[in-house]
């Protein structure tokens, strides 16, 4: 016979702890790689605290990206991206082994991401690589969805810009060089 504490502590693992690669993934977007795992660790701690709270049957993702940014916010903005450094081996191999994308476009896709605007970035990520919907992106930022869809708009935009002008532009012939 479990104890309502274990049954307890089970639902929580079951409910959110699945997600804490998810949540990690886009704490280093918020942050510097080192400070991410702080946050995500802070995020977990207060989900537990308040997990009496959590209504079953709901989106427990939404809710937990909710709580990484009132973390984030929490903090004042202090925890700003700070870049770790990462020798260039590493980083190739942390892109490659999560997608199919060759190591040297990981990198220029995440120098670009890297980039944007805080604002542009955090839709970017959970939209595009988290998968959440404006609708849920709004919730978890608590901001209209009109405001999500247009900086994701831009984020989009920005993104294809920063990629275009990374890449080597065709020389185009002149007059001088058919003859």
């Amino acid at each position: 016979m479990s104890s309502p504490a274990s049954s307890r502590e089970q639902e929580f693992e079951a409910v959110a702890l699945c997600h804490s690669q998810s949540l990690l993934r886009v704490a280093r977007r918020l942050t510097s790689h080192s400070a991410a795992e702080d946050l995500v660790q802070d995020c977990l701690l207060l989900a537990w605290r308040s997990f009496h709270q959590f209504q079953r049957g709901t989106n427990a993702r939404a809710w937990l990206f909710r709580i990484l940014f009132n973390a984030f916010y929490a903090q004042g903005r202090k925890l700003r991206r700070v870049p770790d450094l990462i020798p260039l081996n590493a980083e190739v191999r942390v892109y490659s082994s999560r997608s199919t994308t060759a190591p040297e476009n990981a990198i220029e896709i995440s120098r670009a991401l890297d980039s944007l605007q805080f604002d542009h970035r955090t839709v970017l990520m959970l939209g595009v690589v988290e998968g959440f919907t404006c609708a849920e992106i709004a919730q978890i930022l608590s901001v209209p969805v009109g405001t999500v869809m247009s900086r994701l708009s831009r984020a989009r935009q920005a993104m294809r810009t920063k990629l275009i002008e990374g890449r080597p532009q065709p020389q185009l012939a002149t007059a001088k060089d058919v003859s």
